[in-house]
């Protein structure tokens, strides 16, 4: 709802980072809503592990309706789960959810926060996840976090350790660490290296946001008596909508997670259940001073904001500002304290917006480099009779003010010009916690004070300096980079520093399947004007690349070109890295560049290293041609090309029988069978397929939302069963299988080396025609057999495989190779 997200800027100044925002300009109820949230000093911080995992509709109700700070600590980015909206995984993955859970708190008024946790992938216990985590580093940020935003109380997404309820390991983890960090935020001896940036600080109380559906996953009927209870879905007039209308809002931007939800009115209940420090009888926030009162001399301060809320004038906002300078004032004259700090920062905030005062910095080109000259406009204006100056623009990149001392008249546009130079010293545009290779479990941040941000800071800010009725205020502005384009109007993206010339590889694999060289192509791009270049691949001992070198000339800034290498592997099998490097007259370098861009997220822009998996096997394969049916976030096609298939991707009315004969094998990717309409119309005509003689191979699917049950020739019953090790052992069930001999040879060694998991979603229940190949399990738990499943279907063959060959073929495991090219070529002769 385009009304709320506006208002809601004003409560994240000190807590979001400054990136691409067109400036905001709340509206008059909008304003309302804030001037009464400048009469409240409360706080609270909601706990959980991943991205989507928050209650969007607590979140709202805390911070619309009890008018307190509300900020979700996701302690993951969500980096090891799927991607329903396209190919992105990994990091690329958790840099999108980053940044849906930032829109997710615009509009539902949340503060976001991390820690160094990295998501990877789904663990079945807490003792497995913070075996994997470092588990002293993330109860370190999460205490850093609860000491510098200072929440009056702690709420958990899931159930505490007392429970033992069987959920994600990472959210089991989640909260264990809430109730060590609720006791060790108070304590002085530990971490204390982080007191030189806060003080300790002890909550008030930690509370479990809990429901029917974590005590009915027990089998057992919740009991309500003693727990708190809150009516979430009550209506607030300012903003036009309930906080259910709104939380729905909020949760649908986790689009990558297809987590679109549909708006609830009406009363709904959320429960808080008793963990930890003072028991509340009524309210999560008994005796806890939300007033201004809990400030020494603040309670002048509450009277006059009080007033300015009581006697506003939605027609005429600017009437406000007296007041709300007066507040200011004594504000000011406080010693310096938490509280004081973000208020004056809201203060600061409502007071532009009743002046309608806009001020906005943006520079004519979206990319820059270390020491280019660039030049910067600045706007302000002002829009009430109110008397406004434009003192100054300090650019503390350039060391640079820009005395001004402008009398900003009501309604008077003003602009200018300056010209400035990028440090030399800039570094490259990184997400910060990106910039070092961490672990399986942790990423690298050494700065105490990056560990907890969503994103790094604009590269580029101007501080302006603004006099209001004789009280001087200043504004940190990013500057951003605005462009029209005629089908939209506006757009704002974030400036991004770039290196002179990066180096993109078309794959990030690259399979060879016998001695064979191999065409690599190398797209070079410079991001200056004129670069001339010579571009090599560095490979790993007894790799070769012919030629070794090529000279490019690169013209105007943004020209691109592409040169192609060809990259001969040793003659036995062999694993090992390419690297691109350009070597310029400026250095070498050896980034790459890659652009995410979704309407629901700002644009992305990120530079990883210019690499490449080199694998080399001994590869046989039957059959060539394969027709593919794409599923969520699949990468596989690209993956099969690289060891020499012709792929077809399929749609529509491709999908008949007269041109499925064509091809050697049908293949569905991974959730088609969850997010592919169509394909209960389909499935029969491939099932006929399969019937005269074809292969159809059908990749994981949940059992949750298919478009059809009966997608298979014989009972099939999809469950939540996985095995989350990777190194799990893999026992062969039938060894003399086809799919286990022909053309290749699968032995246990083909499971070496699998990355995050070895599947998911198996069947739990099958018919007699099908053979269950193989077997695994997870440490201490039941073999699971359903994880590849074979069955002749007339004179054909039909697969169903929860293997995760989604994240085994990207990432170049030979094994997974092997055994995915024999179920391709199942009955070739």
């Amino acid at each position: 709802m385009k009304k709320f997200t506006l208002s809601i800027f004003v409560l994240l100044v000190l807590a979001m980072p400054l990136l691409a925002q067109k400036p905001q300009q709340p509206n008059a109820a909008e304003i309302q809503h804030q001037l009464k949230k400048l009469t409240v000093l409360g706080s609270a911080l909601y706990i959980a592990a991943h991205p989507d995992d928050e209650n969007t509709r607590l979140i709202a109700y805390l911070s619309n309706q009890e008018l307190v700070r509300t900020a979700y600590i996701s302690l993951t980015r969500g980096d090891g789960g799927q991607n329903l909206i396209g190919p992105e995984i990994r990091e690329l993955l958790g840099l999108i959810r980053t940044n849906e859970l930032l829109e997710a708190r615009k509009v539902d008024g949340g503060i976001q926060f991390f820690t160094r946790a990295n998501d990877f992938g789904y663990s079945k216990t807490p003792e497995e996840t913070l075996r994997i985590w470092d588990k002293e580093q993330v109860l370190a940020d999460l205490v850093y976090t609860i000491r510098q935003f200072r929440p009056d109380v702690l709420i958990t997404r899931f159930a505490p350790a007392k429970y033992n309820y069987d959920t994600h390991g990472h959210h089991s983890a989640s909260a264990i660490l809430a109730e060590e960090a609720f006791k060790a935020a108070g304590d002085p001896k530990r971490f204390p290296e982080q007191l030189k940036y806060v003080t300790v600080w002890q909550p008030k109380r930690l509370y479990w946001n809990t429901s029917t559906w974590f005590y009915s996953r027990q089998g057992v009927e919740m009991d309500t008596a003693g727990k708190l209870k809150l009516d979430v879905g009550a209506y607030n007039p300012l903003l036009g909508c309930s906080y259910t209308e709104l939380a729905a809002q909020s949760r649908s931007k986790h689009s990558s997670q297809g987590f679109g939800s549909a708006q609830v009115r009406g009363e709904e209940i959320e429960y808080l259940e008793y963990v930890a420090g003072d028991m509340a009888q009524n309210n999560v926030f008994d005796d806890v001073n939300t007033t201004w009162d809990r400030l020494p001399n603040g309670k002048a301060i509450g009277k006059l904001l009080n007033e300015v809320y009581a006697q506003y004038q939605p027609a005429n906002p600017a009437a406000s500002v007296g007041k709300l300078l007066e507040a200011r004032k004594l504000l000011e004259a406080l010693p310096k304290d938490y509280w004081r700090t973000i208020k004056l920062a809201e203060i600061d905030e409502v007071i532009k917006a009743c002046l309608g005062l806009y001020l906005e910095a943006v520079a004519a080109d979206e990319f820059l480099t270390a020491g280019q000259d660039f030049t910067v406009k600045l706007e302000a204006i002002n829009r009430s009779g109110i008397d406004v100056k434009f003192n100054k623009a300090s650019f503390a990149f350039n060391s640079k003010d820009t005395l001004l001392n402008l009398n900003l008249a009501n309604n008077k546009d003003i602009t200018f010009s300056s010209t400035l130079k990028v440090p030399a010293t800039i570094g490259t545009t990184q997400p910060h916690y990106l910039r070092q290779d961490g672990t399986v479990g942790m990423f690298k941040v050494d700065e105490q004070e990056l560990r907890n941000k969503p994103m790094t800071e604009a590269p580029l800010q101007v501080l302006l300096h603004i006099e209001v009725a004789g009280q001087l205020l200043a504004y940190t502005l990013p500057i951003l980079y605005k462009y029209t384009e005629p089908s939209k109007g506006e757009i704002y993206r974030n400036i991004s520093i770039t290196p002179p010339v990066t180096a993109n590889l078309q794959d990030k694999v690259l399979v060879f399947g016998d001695g064979s060289g191999k065409k690599v192509s190398v797209s070079v791009k410079g991001w200056i004007d004129n670069v001339a270049s010579e571009v090599s691949l560095k490979l790993p001992a007894g790799w070769k690349s012919v030629p070794a070198t090529q000279k490019v000339q690169l013209g105007g800034k943004g020209s691109e070109t592409v040169v192609e290498f060809e990259v001969v592997p040793p003659a036995g099998e062999s694993n090992g890295e390419l690297e691109v490097v350009v070597k310029t007259s400026m250095g070498l370098y050896n980034l790459s560049s890659v652009i995410i861009d979704y309407p629901h997220i700002p644009r992305l822009v990120v530079f990883p290293k210019a690499t490449a998996k080199l694998v080399r096997l001994d590869l046989k394969m039957k059959g060539q041609n394969i027709g593919y049916i794409a599923g969520a976030g699949d990468d596989v096609p690209s993956s099969l090309v690289q060891i020499g298939y012709q792929v077809t991707l399929l749609q529509g009315s491709d999908i008949n029988l007269h041109n499925l004969r064509k091809f050697d094998a049908v293949i569905l990717g991974v959730r088609a069978l969850n997010t592919m309409d169509d394909l209960k119309f389909q499935m029969p005509i491939i099932l006929e397929y399969s019937k005269v003689g074809g292969t159809v191979i059908v990749q994981y699917n949940t059992s949750h939302r298919l478009v059809m049950e009966d997608f298979a020739p014989y009972k099939l019953k999809l469950s939540r069963l996985r095995v989350t090790e990777e190194d799990a052992e893999v026992r062969i069930l039938e060894p003399t299988h086809p799919v286990l001999n022909t053309p290749n040879k699968i032995t246990e060694e083909d499971f070496a080396n699998w990355v995050q998991e070895r599947g998911l979603y198996f069947p739990s229940e099958w018919a007699a025609e099908y053979k269950a190949i193989l077997s695994c399990n997870d440490t201490g738990e039941p073999a699971c057999d359903g994880s590849l499943l074979v069955a002749p279907y007339g004179e054909g063959y039909f697969v169903y495989t929860g293997l995760s060959f989604f994240r085994e073929l990207p990432a170049g495991v030979p094994g997974a190779y092997r055994l995915f090219t024999n179920l391709i070529s199942l009955g070739k002769e």
